[in-house]
């Protein structure tokens, strides 16, 4: 964690190395403190720092280091941390690594790894990796977090609840209301069960028909939707129905939760009232509401479009459902913190395994960054299975993943989030990289704000809830989730594992976006417009984000990641 502190520090300009000789850098501190270190550099001016180098020198003497809390001590006045956010940050800090601990005690080879499905996979990964405090998970206690932490990787039934159409609202695609909704996500039995449950609290006579049913996370209920909901469940507005008998594992973002009984079932997102990586874990009941018209829109674009859907054959992991529940006083009183309008709804994803052909397999691009215990990347573990060369196989990979996202950018002014947990990578039964599935639309999908021809339909219930960004921004979604937030961290691994120098690695990221510009001369106007291959992008920050702007107080809306300055665009190849 001290190492990836010390490049993550570096690279937001928290902190200022002093280069010795070498690959040798030091950090100065107040109280004659030094941190020496060796380090390698890398694209977009980024640090790898070597954990093994690390050494804390002071009056007292020399000595290994290993000790994030003691370095925070050391380091708290030069990064310029007020008390409630040092104090606050101890925290996260010390969960995350109870959490990294965890991982560690039944951290598994990557040859193991590599035979577990989508599901299983996920409860092995060890976080964002450019965020320091990633498994905070403000609001869990060590109990809860050995319960529903995805690195527990233990199963779980979900608890329903009905909720009156007075509160709860519920939105689908066409051709899904909740009537068809529920008798695929539900037995027979357990709805019968649930309709008993609810005459026995309302009546013979009761009008069921007036109610909404949505699954719950236990602890949401137990730490907010029971306190703060209180006098509607007092009233009979919010009945609890009981468990439902599928089991369900927890993905990395937490509160996602994959069905693995029935694994054809809809993938189920819920909110949690929890601070995790720089925001609240809540559903906004605005974005709720519209996921599934966003997911039909999005869809739409793809089933009309060849590239996306012949060649590409990208996978479009649409909302398809929602139930969102509005508190009857927070919602309504002006400057509440954003955490009380996110409390209580659900969002029901299309799953993926009915997505894949015979012999594909499914990873999160996440997954490919993870290293096992005795030092083996995941990445390798995968090349020398496929058999082929390491460039080739990133080719591959960059083949994938890149023209489907470029295409979305250029032909339609539209970007997804693809960092690792939204963008998963289908492989062949070669584990060659073949194509792309992508998820979180209604948080992660922005569209431009160029009056695009392609945009001119748009429905008003979409319009209404995208963000509309300049053209600069959106390549932002590109360069900061996936190149810096994703591919600096494994074209060192390539450099340091595959045999591949950095150098190579980033001129076959260009040459793909050239080569698909190529494919579209016909958007060439869009290809500057959308510049992916500018001299320099801006630094985005998440650790400066927490530590100096956002911190750790309430806030009204929901905080938007800051740059900090410029950094030097690898893809750039000068003058064109």
């Amino acid at each position: 964690m001290l190492a990836k502190a010390l490049a993550e520090f570096a690279y937001e300009e928290l902190l200022a190395p002093v280069h010795e000789h070498g690959d040798t850098y030091r950090i100065d501190l107040p109280g004659e403190v030094r941190y020496r270190f060796r380090a390698r550099r890398g694209a977009y001016d980024c640090w790898h720092v070597d954990p093994a180098s690390l050494r804390r020198g002071s009056p007292l003497g020399d000595e290994p280091g290993d000790d994030m809390l003691r370095f925070l001590l050391d380091a708290h006045t030069a990064l310029g941390l007020t008390g409630d956010t040092a104090g606050h940050l101890v925290r996260e800090l010390t969960a995350t690594l109870a959490a990294d601990v965890a991982l560690s005690a039944t951290a598994q080879p990557a040859s193991v790894l590599a035979d577990l499905d989508y599901a299983d996979l996920e409860g092995h990964q060890t976080g964002h990796p450019w965020i320091v405090a990633n498994k905070g998970r403000l609001g869990f206690s060590a109990t809860d977090a050995a319960a529903y932490a995805p690195e527990s990787r233990r199963t779980m039934r979900l608890p329903w609840i009905a909720v009156h159409r007075d509160l709860a609202q519920f939105r689908g695609v066409p051709g899904l209301d909740e009537h068809r909704l529920y008798a695929e996500e539900l037995d027979p039995a357990t709805a019968q069960r649930f309709r008993e449950r609810m005459h026995s609290r309302l009546g013979e006579d009761a009008d069921l028909g007036a109610y909404l049913w949505l699954p719950v996370h236990p602890w949401q209920w137990d730490e907010t939707i029971a306190p703060l909901f209180a006098p509607d469940i007092a009233a009979g507005r919010i009945l609890r129905l009981g468990e439902a008998p599928d089991r369900y594992l927890a993905q990395q973002s937490v509160r996602t939760f994959l069905d693995v009984d029935q694994p054809g079932r809809r993938t189920v997102k819920l909110p949690l009232s929890v601070l995790n990586t720089l925001v609240w874990r809540g559903l906004p009941t605005e974005r709720t509401l519209a996921a599934p018209a966003v997911t039909a829109w999005v869809h739409g674009l793809r089933d009309s479009d060849p590239f996306l859907r012949d060649e590409c054959r990208v996978v479009l992991l649409g909302e398809t459902a929602s139930v969102t529940v509005r508190h009857p006083v927070l919602e309504d009183l002006p400057g509440v913190p954003y955490q009380y309008r996110e409390l209580l709804g659900t969002i029901w994803r299309e799953p993926l395994v009915p997505e894949l052909g015979e012999g594909e397999r499914a990873r999160t691009l996440a997954s490919l960054l993870h290293v096992d215990p005795y030092g083996r990347p995941f990445v390798a573990e995968l090349v020398d299975r496929s058999g082929i060369a390491p460039r080739a196989w990133l080719r591959s990979l960059f083949h994938t993943m890149l023209p489907p996202l470029l295409h979305c950018l250029y032909q339609y002014g539209l970007v997804f989030s693809p960092h690792g947990e939204n963008a998963i990578v289908v492989f062949d039964e070669y584990d060659v990289p073949t194509r792309l599935a992508v998820k979180d639309f209604v948080d992660d999908v922005n569209i431009t704000d160029q009056p695009l021809p392609e945009l001119a339909d748009l429905p008003a219930d979409v319009s209404a809830v995208l963000l509309r960004e300049a053209p600069a921004y959106l390549c932002q979604f590109i360069h900061a989730a996936l190149l810096v937030g994703h591919y600096r961290y494994l074209a060192d691994l390539a450099e340091m594992h595959l045999g591949v120098p950095q150098s190579d690695f980033w001129a076959m990221v260009r040459d793909e976006i050239l080569d698909h510009q190529a494919r579209f001369p016909e958007l060439s106007e869009r290809h500057r417009m959308f510049d992916l291959l500018t001299p320099r992008i801006d630094r985005l920050c998440l650790n400066r984000n927490r530590l100096l702007l956002d911190g750790y107080r309430d806030r009204p809306g929901r905080p938007h990641v800051a740059a900090h300055g410029t950094v030097p665009n690898p893809l750039y190849g000068g003058p064109r």
